[in-house]
C-alpha cells in the first residue's frame, strides 16, 4: 500500500490564501510614498542584484517587502505603527513571521524619505550576515 505524501507547503507564500493575493494586489496599486521609494530602489535586483518582491503574501499575512533568497522581509512602520495597539500587533505578527524563520526589518517611513542611502546601506550589511 502506497503512503500518502503530506502536501509541500509553498515556501513562497506559506500558505497564503486568494484572499491574501488579491490584497496584495490592491496594496500594490496603493502604495504609500516611502514604499513607492524603496521599491524603486529595490526592483529589478537594483540592490545589490538582490531580487526583492512588494507587497508579498506569507500565510495570513502581507509583507511590504520579500526576499526569498535570503527569507528578508521588510516592513516600513508609519506613525500609526507608534499606537500601543499596533505596536502589540506588529510583536505578534513579527514572532509569527520569526518561527517561520523569517528574518525581519524595520524601518520608520521617515528613514526612507530622509536618508534612502542609509536605509539601503542597512538591508545590504544584513543581507551579507545572511549569506
Amino acid at each position: 500500500m502506497k503512503k500518502k505524501s503530506k502536501p509541500k507547503l509553498d515556501t513562497m507564500h506559506y500558505g497564503a490564501d486568494a484572499f491574501s493575493f488579491k490584497m496584495a494586489e490592491t496594496l500594490r496599486i496603493r502604495m504609500t510614498q516611502a514604499e513607492s521609494i524603496l521599491w524603486e530602489a529595490l526592483r529589478d535586483k537594483r540592490l545589490d542584484g538582490v531580487k526583492f518582491r512588494r507587497q508579498h503574501p506569507i500565510g495570513r499575512f502581507i509583507v511590504d517587502f520579500y526576499c526569498h533568497k535570503y527569507l528578508l522581509v521588510i516592513e516600513l512602520d508609519g506613525g500609526i505603527h507608534l499606537a500601543k495597539d499596533v505596536k502589540e500587533r506588529d510583536l505578534n505578527r513579527e514572532a509569527e513571521l520569526k518561527e517561520l524563520g523569517l528574518h525581519i526589518m524595520r524601518f520608520k517611513n521617515e528613514e526612507v524619505l530622509s536618508n534612502l542611502e542609509e536605509v539601503k546601506l542597512k538591508i545590504i550589511d544584513y543581507i551579507r550576515t545572511l549569506k
